[in-house]
């Protein structure tokens, strides 16, 4: 199969049996633009479909978490996000830690589908901060004596991390500093270091819980 895919556009596949869903998502993302919906309704069609980042509609199945297990299992590499009804944080943290890099209502708003694809395709989560929260490890770093290691930031590493804790992509962040998205990710991965956490969301979370953001 012949990639007809625009240079810097986006396929995002789409498990929905829902007509109405698909089309209110191609409405947000019509054809042309730099972002596709692809619908994944028949067998095989993922593997021509050239998408790395998958929305699925909880609807659709009665065993959402037997298809994100099935995802994990076979396609490892995709970065999937969980559409349903549910509001629970309870069912919500059963659904990340199934696999899913995201969560979003059926009523989300637009400008929250759109953010919550550029968080994921950044490399982080989306999904409530309480929820969030219970899923990270926010227990503060330790020196060698014991105490809470200090954490120096440059003023840049401090305007990236407030920009960062308060929800906006690398791309964003680029935008409102006025420097590149690579410069971006360099300086998310030194605060990751200096804090001493493994991801975007554990950042933001000890940020806050430490108060990094005052110094």
């Amino acid at each position: 199969m012949i990639d007809t895919t625009p240079a810097g556009s986006l396929r995002i596949g789409l498990v929905a049996t829902d007509p109405l869903r698909v089309l209110g998502l191609q409405t947000i993302f019509p054809m042309g633009g730099l972002v596709e919906i692809v619908p994944l309704s028949v067998p095989g069609a993922l593997d021509d479909s050239n998408v790395s980042l998958v929305l699925v509609d909880a609807a659709c199945t009665e065993h959402i978490f037997e298809l994100l297990a099935t995802f994990r299992r076979t396609r490892p590499h995709l970065k999937l996000i969980v559409l349903g009804l549910e509001e629970e944080h309870e069912y919500i943290q059963r659904v990340i830690g199934a696999g899913a890099k995201g969560y979003l209502t059926h009523s989300s708003k637009e400008s929250e589908i759109r953010l919550a694809i550029d968080i994921v395709r950044d490399g982080s989560v989306w999904a409530p901060r309480k929820v969030l929260a219970r899923l990270l490890d926010s227990s503060p770093k330790l020196d060698a004596s014991g105490q809470k290691a200090e954490v120096r930031l440059t003023e840049r590493e401090l305007q990236v991390l407030r920009l960062l804790v308060a929800g906006q992509p690398n791309r964003e962040i680029a935008r409102e500093l006025g420097i590149d998205v690579i410069t971006v990710k360099a300086h998310v991965g030194r605060l990751m270091r200096k804090v001493g956490v493994e991801n975007r969301i554990a950042l933001s979370v000890q940020a806050v819980n430490r108060n990094l953001l005052g110094q």
